[in-house]
């Protein structure tokens, strides 16, 4: 009975955090309009070398978001990587900072941030255009501190 008891007290405490910390939901605020896509976070420099490569499609909602902590340049490539993306650089306030719309698939050119960010988000090639987003657009996410 007491173990009953425990895991129920555990679950009760657990639920509500889990519910808050939806590290997979993203939201794009761009003119009055809400986006939401489904991401993989990303904040390790193994997860961040692999990032996208070897995928073979990517759905139009879904993303892959990195987190390097705080704020710096940062720079991307797409080798090894066969869908073509949208690479919005977004800084620690959620505040949309640059875009790379349509990176090409295996180019090994370096895209760079341009500003300092603390966030890039991986989006399919094209969708920020297709949706109207821009810089100066927010992101909401629960690793992101809203701008006041």
């Amino acid at each position: 009975m007491r173990n009953a008891l425990a895991a129920a007290a555990v679950l009760a405490v657990s639920l509500p955090l889990a519910a808050c910390s939806d590290d997979s939901r993203l939201v794009i605020q761009s003119d009055g309009e809400s986006h939401v896509f489904t991401v993989e976070l990303v904040d390790t420099p193994e997860s961040r070398a692999q990032g996208l490569m070897y995928r073979q499609e990517l759905a139009d909602d879904a993303g892959m978001l990195f987190d390097f902590q705080e704020e710096r340049p940062v720079s991307f490539w797409m080798r090894n990587t066969f869908v073509p993306l949208d690479m919005l650089f977004i800084s620690s306030d959620g505040v949309i900072r640059t875009i790379h719309v349509n990176a090409i698939p295996h180019d090994p050119t370096s895209i760079p941030s341009q500003v300092p960010v603390q966030f890039v988000l991986e989006i399919p090639g094209g969708r920020s255009t297709e949706l109207g987003i821009e810089p100066g657009d927010t992101v909401e996410h629960a690793r992101i501190k809203a701008a006041n």
